[in-house]
C-alpha cells in the first residue's frame, strides 16, 4: 500500500492510498478519513459509495462528510468505482465501464477479468483497511450517491450482519427496470435476468429486507428521477413492513448540492446505530 497524501482535516487525517488489487488485477486507489479518536483506539466505519463517472474523490471533497464523522468519531472510507487503467476495457458512453462499476461482480468478457467490484467493496478493501488502520471491523455502516446508493442497499441487504445501519442519497432502486442498470447487467452479467435479482434494491427488499435502519433521501427536483424509481423501494418496503425513512426532499436534484445538505442527518444517523448496544 502507498500513501499518496495525508492531510489534517477537522482534528483527524484525511488520506488517500493506492494499493495492488487481486480482485480487480490492479491499483486501486481509496479515500479513509480517520478522527482524532483513531489515535486512541479503533473507531467504527462508514463507507461512502460514490455515483457514475464518480472515482473516490468526488464524495472525499464535495460531500462535506468528514466535519460530521470527526464530532461523531466515526472514519469514512470512499472507494473508486471501477478498475482503471492500461488494459481495463471501457465504453464510450458514461453509464459502462470504466467509473461504472455498478459494484458487481462481472461475468461476462471482456469485463469479467477486472470488473470485480463487489469482492473489491465487500472483502479486499475491508480486510487491508482493517488490518492497516484503527477501525473497528465489527461495526460497519455503509452509505452512497446514485449508483453508489444502489451498491449500498445492495451490499447492505446482501451481506447480512456486516452493516449496522445502511443510507442512500438518489440510489438506483430498481435497475432491472431501468435504463441506469438494464444495458450494465446485461453486460456485465449476461442475459439471464434472474442473476441481476441479487443487485436490485427493490427486488432484495421484497425477498430479504434489512435487519437494521434504513434512511433514504431523493430530491423532488432530481433530473433522473424517471431512472431513479424510488417509488419501487418504498413500494417493496411498505409491503415488507421494513423499519425504514424514506423521504422526498422539495426542490432538491441529483448534485453534490443536495448531498452536503443532508450528510449531518445521514452521519448522525449512522452514529446511533455504530454506537448502540
Amino acid at each position: 500500500m502507498e500513501t499518496k497524501s495525508e492531510n489534517a482535516c477537522f482534528g483527524g487525517v484525511q488520506g488517500v492510498y493506492t494499493h495492488a488489487s487481486k480482485a480487480t488485477g490492479g491499483d486501486m486507489t481509496f479515500g479513509l478519513f480517520l478522527p482524532a479518536e483513531a489515535k486512541d483506539g479503533p473507531v467504527p466505519v462508514l463507507w461512502f459509495l460514490a455515483g457514475l463517472t464518480c472515482t473516490h474523490e468526488n464524495a472525499m471533497t464535495k460531500a462535506g462528510a468528514q466535519a460530521w464523522a470527526a464530532e461523531q468519531g466515526i472514519a469514512l472510507v470512499f472507494p473508486d468505482t471501477s478498475p482503471r487503467g492500461e488494459g481495463v476495457p471501457n465504453d464510450d458512453a458514461f453509464d459502462m465501464g470504466q467509473g461504472a462499476g455498478f459494484y458487481v461482480n462481472a461475468t461476462q468478457a471482456p469485463w469479467d477479468k477486472h470488473f470485480q467490484m463487489w469482492d473489491y467493496v465487500a472483502e479486499e478493501l475491508p480486510a487491508l483497511i482493517g488490518a492497516e488502520f484503527s477501525v473497528d471491523m465489527d461495526r460497519q455502516a455503509i452509505t452512497g450517491h446514485s449508483m453508489g446508493g444502489h451498491g449500498a442497499l445492495t451490499l447492505a441487504m446482501g451481506l447480512p450482519g456486516r452493516f449496522r445501519s445502511v443510507s442512500a442519497f438518489s440510489p438506483i432502486c430498481n435497475p432491472m427496470r431501468s435504463d441506469w442498470g438494464r444495458k450494465q447487467l446485461t453486460g456485465y452479467l449476461g442475459e439471464d435476468e434472474s442473476a441481476w435479482e441479487a443487485h436490485d434494491a427493490s427486488m432484495l427488499m421484497k425477498s430479504k429486507g434489512f435487519d437494521g435502519p434504513i434512511l433514504v433521501d431523493t430530491g423532488t427536483n432530481d433530473q433522473f428521477m424517471d431512472l431513479l424509481m424510488p417509488e419501487t423501494l418504498a413500494h417493496a418496503a411498505a409491503q415488507r413492513r421494513q423499519q425504514a425513512i424514506l423521504r422526498m426532499q422539495p426542490g432538491y436534484d441529483h448534485s453534490y448540492f443536495f448531498i452536503s445538505t443532508f450528510m449531518e442527518d445521514h452521519v448522525t444517523f449512522h452514529a446511533e446505530a455504530l454506537y448502540a448496544g
